[in-house]
């Protein structure tokens, strides 16, 4: 736990301890921010939802309870996400640990994963960079007759993968593997759909990143260097080319500004690729199929 002189929540009646989180964090955070928290903190703690938290706001806690809000607000003061101090992300209708040594996901990723529901029908699908396993496991919900898999280079990632699956009840297989240096051991030869969130994000924009994502997320599941900020982006393109199944699919997260850039690496590489715009207006995510698969 952190070391800090702060003193602890005043009061154990749940409208004081609302207050005393709008109070405490009004300089690092916007206050509906804060309000979302609360909202998190006291679902996660207590099982209530905002209806029940209405409610209540005149009941009091008892202390073991206060004090696991007093750790969360002294938590959130050192800009840790509030999905690693609760355990857990909602993503696309699952609820998925999560923790330091795997990435959380985003609203980015939840929503090219429904473009893919929407937009695909594959048998077999393989999640490259799979982390915490939010996209495979997301795909093995919807497509349910679909074989999974999933490959990552951190042991720790794929534990918290294959303990996601389990709690979920979904049958993935997982695999670990530096897919910029191997081949993986998989179970298919070829996919109809090879998805991916790889790492994009270049040294040089860490300084424009929030404190929550530097200094708590998993480096590995972020950073390129800025001499070779395409290098799994090209690693998977080579990968899907021979491994995409007839009429196959790549289906992949980008830097928001190396979109063209992305674009062009894969169709040197014989792709037709389409650049789509995420829902904050961005370039987030490219469809690309190989030309000689159509022909």
């Amino acid at each position: 736990m952190p070391n800090t002189t702060h003193m602890h929540i005043p009061s154990n009646r749940v409208r004081d301890i609302e207050r005393y989180f709008h109070t405490e964090l009004a300089g690092p955070y916007p206050d509906q921010e804060i309000g979302a928290f609360v909202d998190i903190l006291f679902e996660a703690y207590l099982g209530w939802n905002k209806a029940q938290l209405l409610l209540h706001r005149d009941d009091t806690i008892n202390q073991s309870d206060l004090l696991r809000f007093h750790w969360a607000a002294e938590y959130l003061k050192q800009y840790r996400p509030i999905q690693y101090i609760v355990g857990y992300t909602d993503f696309c209708g699952l609820r998925l640990h999560v923790e330091p040594g795997v990435l959380i996901p985003r609203p980015e990723t939840e929503e090219m994963v429904n473009h893919l529901k929407q937009t695909t029908h594959p048998a077999t699908i393989l999640d490259l960079c799979t982390g915490s396993g939010c996209i495979a496991l997301a795909l093995a919900a919807h497509f349910g007759d679909a074989e999974v898999v999933g490959v990552d280079i951190s042991p720790q990632a794929l534990a918290i993968a294959e303990a996601n699956a389990a709690a979920n009840r979904l049958q993935v297989t997982f695999v670990q593997c530096d897919i910029l240096h191997q081949e993986p051991t998989l179970p298919h030869s070829t996919f109809d759909l090879i998805v991916s969130n790889p790492p994009y994000v270049c040294d040089s924009e860490r300084a424009s990143m929030s404190p929550n994502v530097l200094d708590h997320e998993p480096s590995l599941a972020l950073f390129v260097p800025d001499d070779d900020p395409l290098r799994f982006y090209r690693a998977i393109g080579q990968y899907a080319l021979r491994h995409l199944s007839h009429d196959g699919v790549l289906v992949l997260e980008i830097n928001e500004r190396l979109g063209n850039e992305t674009c062009l690496l894969l169709q040197q590489l014989g792709f037709a690729t389409t650049l789509h715009r995420d829902f904050r207006n961005k370039y987030r995510s490219i469809t690309a199929q190989y030309l000689t698969l159509n022909s």
